[in-house]
């Protein structure tokens, strides 16, 4: 058995009832990639030193190979993570795509790069070329990188993009909690991607994601007038937003349910033009404005029960 970092253990147990555990591998302590492992265990986040048995296996991550592309490397020749490594050509992100990745991530958790790159043990300059440049790092900056945003090296390089959230493992003691008000609107934020939730105008229901914007207590997002996310206008409608983090199988989800309409007032149109962070991502004449004024804003967050 031999393993790189960031492939990922699986053990399957043949006792009767016993549970399938997987884990990131985080730790090698054999350069050949032998046994032991430091294991980054899914369901508890908890690292440990691992002996593999009979029942595991390793799946592996693609590290390079015949048919591989060249990347630029880095200005700092001095620094070890360097991103002259081989880019497989199939299989993995795209270069530019795990610095784009990581820069979000940065942003969304309000950390400057000097801070993040001090947990990462790598310096700023370097991160600065991560972000801004097509680069693949390595793998064992990349857990670095994964450790100091609180996410995984896996969920860097884009792995399961193509696949719905929340199909990591339950929690062993999961805690449900209601939000309160002041929670809900804080995880609202000032922007993002929610669903709206509407009737089709042959009487279907549909759930549409849009690009929104919150304004004081309205929620706003862009749309086009003969649009499905359009029949909104003059309803009263849900809009949800959630995160999900499969990692650590914990995550949080908004509803508020209010009337939906048009704004026509040319100061507010301009305001809201001028005040939006992206233009909608499915592209097209998408200049009319749908807001809604929540008259009921619930929310929960599942995490461990410790947490």
């Amino acid at each position: 058995m031999r393993a790189h970092l960031g492939d990922q253990l699986v053990i399957e147990s043949t006792k009767s009832g016993a549970a399938r555990r997987d884990g990131e591998i985080v730790g090698l302590h054999h350069t050949d990639g032998t046994p032991p492992y430091d294991v980054r265990w899914s369901d508890t986040d908890e690292v440990t030193l691992v002996f593999p048995g009979p029942d595991a296996h390793i799946h592996h991550l693609e590290h390079g190979g015949p048919g591989t592309a060249h990347v630029p490397a880095a200005p700092d020749a001095a620094e070890a993570e360097a991103t002259s490594r081989p880019v497989p050509s199939t299989g993995a992100a795209a270069p530019g795509d795990i610095g784009r990745r990581v820069a979000a991530e940065r942003r969304r958790q309000g950390l400057d790069r000097e801070e993040t790159a001090r947990r990462a043990r790598m310096s700023p300059g370097y991160l600065a070329y991560l972000e801004e440049h097509p680069a693949d790092p390595s793998m064992a900056a990349l857990i670095r990188l994964a450790d100091a945003l609180g996410t995984t090296a896996a969920a860097l390089r884009g792995g399961g993009i193509d696949l719905p959230p929340g199909q990591g493992h339950a929690l062993l003691h999961p805690r449900l909690r209601d939000l309160g008000p002041d929670e809900c609107r804080a995880l609202l934020s000032t922007h993002g991607v929610g669903r709206v939730a509407v009737s089709s105008p042959d009487g279907r229901p549909a759930v549409v994601p849009v690009n929104y914007e919150v304004v004081g207590e309205t929620i706003a997002f862009r749309t086009a007038p003969h649009s499905l996310p359009a029949a909104a206008v003059g309803t009263e409608v849900a809009f949800e937003v959630d995160h999900v983090d499969d990692a650590l199988s914990r995550g949080w989800s908004v509803l508020a349910v209010g009337p939906a309409s048009v704004v026509t007032e040319p100061d507010a149109v301009r305001g809201l033009a001028e005040r939006a962070h992206t233009t909608p991502w499915p592209g097209g004449e998408r200049e009319m404005w749908v807001s809604i004024r929540p008259t009921g804003l619930t929310g929960r967050r599942i995490t461990a029960a410790d947490q």
